[in-house]
């Protein structure tokens, strides 16, 4: 960045502090906290959103999710695929000056089109871009999970806050309707205490030849998938894990995975001594939260597909609420969260927690032996 462009930065953040929109802490916690005055011109009521990594999900999920959203739109692209720009530019009407690649990236920080930066590029990279992002004076959405441990975590919402920009995960599960209704059962118990958790995040056929499959990218399916189980068991329950009794990893395809985990298999403990068991694999089928009570039980099956997760309880009652696009609404709810200074749903301290645990259950397999969090 020139010494010009940091001049006008400076000036467009004195500005904002001077209108009384500048002040806020990138870990919020879920819902319980005091919200904060955000970092956001008055003068719009849909932000721009500049999209960092133009791969499967941006292109297949999140691009036309921003063409359904009512409080931001698709404003920006950073990419190191130039043969994408043209497509993209026309596809969504791009502007030239709008685009960018991960060299220049930090150029964003003059561009008042673009409010939020959505890092999308594989995990081992989220902590680089999502810094980046915020160091440019923008608001961070980053993909879960949200980096490859617990130090890239804290880096991330340390950016956050020192530039006095919102931070949230992409946990698009918490938006979804049939979920949060689950989520409420925590507190009105239809059918008494919890007892147990059964989670599984699994997809058959995986992705050999892409990141998925590096490890220092974040690849395998503890990271790829896992973060669904992890957190599942984390809202299902309102509890924090305190430990993970136990955990292995199973290799069924060993030519295709070399370097990372195509199933692993976990048990962790819960503040109140309830036991929840989870499985990921992107060799095995296995799409299900069902939580065990007292007196019955409710489960989500799907319970993290793109389209149609839907659930049931043992007395019968289905939860069957429709929404046309998880990603539509996770984005609507969070841009308005910025607009209107509310708490964010799911802030970096959410991330930080199930990056945690999905390490502890790493060195659980690793060991043998059980890893007190």
């Amino acid at each position: 960045m020139s010494i010009n462009q940091k001049d006008n930065l400076m000036k467009r953040r004195q500005f904002i502090i001077k209108s009384g929109t500048m002040g806020f802490s990138g870990i919020i916690s879920c819902k319980n906290h005091p919200a904060s005055t955000l970092d956001v011109p008055k003068k719009i009521n849909s932000l721009g959103i500049a999209l960092v990594g133009l791969g499967s999900y941006s292109n297949g999920q999140l691009a036309p999710a921003l063409q359904k959203t009512k409080h931001c739109h698709l404003a920006g692209i950073v990419t190191g695929s130039p043969e994408k720009i043209p497509v993209w530019k026309k596809k969504y009407n791009i502007k030239e000056a709008n685009v960018y690649n991960y060299d220049n990236m930090e150029d964003i920080a003059i561009n008042d089109d673009i409010d939020v930066v959505y890092i999308v590029v594989p995990t081992g990279l989220h902590a680089k871009y999502a810094i980046k992002a915020a160091n440019a004076g923008k608001h961070v959405w980053c993909e879960k999970p949200m980096a490859m441990n617990v130090d890239e975590c804290t880096s991330i919402i340390n950016a956050c806050k020192k530039n006095n920009v919102s931070l949230a995960i992409g946990y698009r599960m918490w938006h979804e309707p049939n979920t949060q209704e689950l989520i409420s059962y925590r507190d009105s118990k239809p059918f008494g205490n919890i007892t147990h958790i059964q989670a599984e995040s699994c997809y058959t056929g995986g992705r050999p030849n892409s990141w998925r499959a590096i490890k220092h990218l974040g690849g395998g399916a503890m990271y790829d998938m896992g973060v669904y189980a992890v957190n599942g068991i984390r809202y299902a329950s309102g509890l924090d894990i305190t430990e993970v009794v136990s955990a292995k990893h199973i290799i069924d395809r060993p030519e295709l995975f070399k370097e990372v985990d195509e199933t692993t298999e976990f048990t962790v403990k819960l503040s109140n001594g309830v036991l929840a068991n989870g499985v990921t694999s992107v060799g095995r089928p296995g799409n299900q939260l069902k939580v065990s009570c007292d007196t019955g039980w409710y489960k989500l099956s799907p319970m993290q597909a793109y389209n149609g997760v839907v659930g049931e309880r043992s007395d019968g009652k289905l939860l069957d609420a429709f929404i046309d696009s998880q990603q539509a609404k996770q984005m609507d709810d969070d841009a308005l969260a910025i607009l209107n200074g509310t708490p964010l749903m799911c802030p970096g301290s959410e991330g930080r927690k199930d990056i945690h645990i999905i390490n502890g259950i790493f060195k659980a397999a690793e060991t043998g032996n059980s890893v007190v969090l």
